[in-house]
């Protein structure tokens, strides 16, 4: 399967399985994130591997989207290490999201489902797993195996155009810059 393949076929899942993920692959999905470029390559990534019924109750205890993962990464990134350009952003972020990215992708490409989540409380995820000061939460990436009423979101195959997200030499709109 190509990575186009990959990218065209995975979505976020919202009803996991509670079978585990085998080590190996979750090695090899941690090994992907491990494998991502960042900027100047300061690899501020810094990923919490949750698993267990306790670790998932306290996971629970921070966000309403675990979907019955029986593994959930916590993604951040050190500030401390992080670059910045002031004029363009802090990419902290940015590291992360690739990071994940390319985590998923694996996953995808190994079986293993997973769901990027943003409806979190950070600060409880600090004061529950002793995240560091300096250590930003960015997001939680439950991982799992789909359940049998696992499906595509309604919306998973709707993308706007490459007419309406792609601009070529200018972001003028396409009357003027042809004028």
């Amino acid at each position: 399967m190509s990575i186009v393949d990959v990218m065209r076929d995975r979505y976020s899942e919202r009803r996991f399985s509670p079978e585990p993920v085998e080590e190996e692959k979750l090695r090899a999905i941690l090994e992907a994130g491990n494998l991502a470029p960042t900027a100047e390559d300061r690899q501020p990534q810094r990923i919490l591997v949750l698993r267990g019924d306790e670790a998932m109750a306290e996971v629970d205890a921070c966000t309403r989207c675990r979907f019955g993962a029986p593994v959930v990464l916590a993604l951040a990134y050190d500030m401390a290490e992080a670059a910045r350009n002031p004029d363009v952003a802090d990419f902290g972020p940015v590291d992360v999201a690739i990071v994940g990215d390319h985590m998923a992708l694996a996953a995808a490409e190994l079986g293993v489902h997973s769901c990027w989540v943003g409806l979190i409380d950070p600060s409880e995820i600090r004061r529950r797993f002793s995240v560091p000061p300096t250590y930003r939460i960015v997001a939680l990436m439950p991982l799992g195996y789909p359940s049998d009423k696992s499906r595509p979101s309604r919306l998973h195959r709707r993308r706007k155009g490459l007419e309406e997200t792609v601009f070529f030499d200018s972001y003028a709109p396409r009357e003027e810059a042809g004028a």
